[in-house]
This record gives C-alpha cells, sequence and structure tokens, in this order.
C-alpha cells in the first residue's frame, strides 16, 4: 500500500499550507507515477448526497484565476490537463446556472465534466492530513504578556524557485541573503530567536502571548490576532528562511516523551506547555522560519493566491497537480469511526510536505472545532479530478 509507505511520524504532524518542507524522509524513494482513469459519478461515493454548500464560492473562486490564464497554454505539466480554454469554457457556463441549487449544480458537473480515479502507480489510496487558521491573541506594542513576536518578510530575503532554472528540479525551494555576488544561508529559527537578524531586517508585524501559539501558527501558514483593543488582525505568510520543515513530533518521539500512537497536535501542545523550560529547545530543532504580513479582506491565502474557503479547499503536490481543478474525495473522518467526508473539494492550496500523487491536506476553517479536527486527521482516502470533456 502507498500509504503504508509513508512516515506517518512526520506526515501527519502540522503540515502547512506553503510554509513548511519535507523532511527526506517524507518523499516517497520510488516517485510514484500520477496516473487517472475515466470513471462514472455513480462510482463516486457519496456524490449524489453531496449538498455544495460553499462550494461555488470556491469554485469561482479558482474560476477567475482560471479566466486570466492565456488561452492556449497548457495546464501543469502534465497534457491529461489539457489547455486552459477549455477550462475556461466550464467556468463561464457556470455562471449561467442557479449556484445555490445542489440538483443544478450536480447536474452542472455531470454535464460538463468527467471523473478520474487518481493514482500513484496503481495505488488509489493515500494519506489525508488536515490544517486549520489558527486562533492568537496580540498587540502592536510590546508589554505585558504580549512578548513574542511575529516578524514581516526582511527586505534582504530571497527566495529562489528552483524548478525555474532546472527542470528536475521542480517544486524545490531554497532562500538567503546575497553577500558578495553569492546567495548565503540565512539565519536559523534558533538564530533568529535569539536576535541575529541585522537590525534593520528585524520587524515585528505583531507581539502574541504565548510561544506555542506563534510556534504552531508557522506551521499552519496563517491565523486570526484579537488584538488588545478588540479589533481583528489576520496575516498570512509572507516567506520562509530557506531551511527544511522537520516536524518536532518525531524530535518528541526520538526522545521518548511521545509514541507513535499518541503523537498528535494537541499531545505535543501539552507536553510544550507541560515542560517550558525545554519547549524552546525543542521547537528551534525545526530550524524552518516563517515570515508573516497583514492581510486585508477574506483568507486566508492559499498557494493559488486566492482565499481559502473552509472544508472546500484541498491542498495537494502542487508539482504535480495543477491548482484550480475540482476532485472529489472519500476519506475517513478523523474523529468519527467508520464515516467518511465525502464531498466536492478546490484543489487551491499546497505545502512542502504534501508529496505525492494521492496526498492531500484538508482545510478546516477557523477556530476550536477546526483546530481540532486537523491536529487529529491523518486518514486514508481517494480523490478523482472532475476534468471537462472531451480533454
Amino acid at each position: 500500500m502507498f500509504l503504508k509507505k509513508l512516515t506517518l511520524i512526520t506526515t501527519c504532524l502540522f503540515l502547512a499550507s506553503c510554509a513548511a518542507v519535507p523532511p527526506p524522509d517524507v518523499i516517497d524513494e520510488a516517485k510514484p507515477e500520477l496516473r487517472v482513469q475515466k470513471v462514472s459519478f455513480d462510482q463516486l461515493p457519496g456524490w449524489a448526497d453531496e449538498d455544495f454548500k460553499d462550494f461555488a464560492k470556491a469554485y469561482n473562486r479558482s474560476c477567475e484565476r482560471i479566466l486570466k490564464r492565456g488561452a492556449q497554454s497548457p495546464v501543469g505539466k502534465n497534457q491529461i490537463f489539457g489547455i486552459w480554454q477549455e477550462w475556461q469554457i466550464v467556468c463561464r457556463k457556470f455562471d449561467d446556472i442557479n449556484q445555490n441549487n445542489p440538483a443544478l449544480v450536480r447536474q452542472f458537473f455531470e454535464i460538463n465534466f468527467e471523473p478520474y480515479q487518481v493514482s500513484a502507480d496503481d495505488e488509489v489510496e493515500g494519506l489525508f492530513t488536515g490544517y486549520y487558521e489558527a486562533s492568537l491573541n496580540g498587540s502592536k506594542t510590546r508589554g505585558g504578556p504580549y512578548q513574542y513576536p511575529l516578524r514581516a518578510r526582511p527586505d534582504d530575503l530571497v527566495m529562489v524557485n528552483l524548478g525555474l532554472f532546472r527542470e528536475e528540479l521542480k517544486g524545490q525551494r531554497i532562500a538567503g541573503r546575497v553577500r558578495d555576488g553569492q546567495l548565503r544561508p540565512y539565519e536559523t529559527h534558533a538564530e533568529i530567536n535569539a536576535g541575529k537578524l541585522p537590525k534593520t531586517q528585524d520587524r515585528t508585524l505583531v507581539w502574541v502571548d504565548d510561544p506555542v501559539d506563534a510556534f504552531f501558527i508557522q506551521i499552519q501558514g496563517s491565523g486570526l490576532v484579537t488584538l488588545d483593543d478588540g479589533s481583528l488582525m489576520r496575516v498570512g505568510y509572507a516567506g520562509q528562511n530557506g531551511y527544511p520543515y522537520y516536524a518536532i513530533g518525531r524530535e518528541l518521539i526520538k526522545r521518548g516523551h511521545l509514541t507513535k500512537e499518541t503523537v498528535s497536535m494537541q499531545s505535543i501542545r501539552a507536553w510544550l506547555a507541560a515542560n517550558p523550560s525545554e519547549a524552546q529547545e525543542v521547537m528551534e530543532t525545526n530550524k524552518s522560519y516563517v515570515f508573516f504580513r497583514d492581510i486585508d479582506g477574506e483568507g486566508p491565502i492559499g498557494g493559488e493566491g486566492i482565499a481559502l474557503t473552509a472544508m472546500r479547499s484541498l491542498a495537494i503536490d502542487h508539482s504535480l497537480i495543477p491548482y484550480g481543478l475540482p476532485a472529489f474525495i472519500s476519506v475517513e473522518h478523523p474523529t468519527i469511526e467508520g464515516q467518511n467526508i465525502n464531498r466536492l473539494m478546490m484543489m487551491q492550496d499546497t505545502g512542502g510536505a504534501i508529496r505525492g500523487p494521492v496526498r492531500g491536506d484538508f482545510f478546516w476553517g477557523y477556530g476550536s472545532k477546526a483546530e481540532e479536527l486537523a491536529g487529529k486527521m491523518k486518514s486514508s482516502g481517494r480523490y478523482w479530478f472532475l476534468m471537462p470533456k472531451n480533454l
């Protein structure tokens, strides 16, 4: 089973929507091939029961981007996705239906799309995790309990998408600072916490009241901060220092504090809270550090550059799969045994620890319930691309 080839210790913990970089052992060395096989809608479990609530909002957000693409440009690297013109045609057709009527939305997709079972080589099952928009308390000025910074992106941080230079490096990124005409490594998480950023580059966006919250928002990639004056501030990913993401759950297992069976976001939070003298050192074993920006309007913003929709946005391996595709998923519910989540999603985000053809990160939204479900989600599941007919 492909799912069993993945190292759950490293993949199921806190896979950021755009911030994390995969540890080496997250990637299947065999590099399974993305394969698709056409099926019928009656083969999708739960398709007839889909209520499509909020789906139109998610689909229209992607369509806004799709309609700006060059009509004859290819959709992603793989020719199976066709050209953007074919996707633009169905986006325009969607405007003509009553999008609040579930029966009409279902009929629209059955008339204009065809489902394709996705597999990694011949394996149709994969790992599905969850993420959420974090909730924090903060202040624009330092004082009292507000001692832990969320930093703005430094002006001298240079992020490099290596895939732009070498096709075989697609999906890999580095970052650093230019010195004497050469790109040099940036400060690590521990060095940034120790104040080793150049003073002109060390700018705090907002101060929060909990060091663990300040760490976890780097993993989630976005959050809502309730300020001390009662107002809300949405912050989102702005950059990363270039070091590979390292799951601290794995570190706690290695040190004997947790086990594979007990590790979860909740158990890690509890351990950090109970061991404040060791917490910072453990968190800094992850050398990755994320910088933030203030986001006006709706959010959080996913890799597609649009606002995500709770329980409708899915993060995927963007090196294999383009943004803006609808996909029907059937995955195990994280807290209800024997029940599956069967629903139509939009592929609108990515994450460095999300690798492989059958691999997804489910966006649960904002709030304590979303946090609980995301923290517990490490589910087996399948999905199907919905692609325009006659591609």
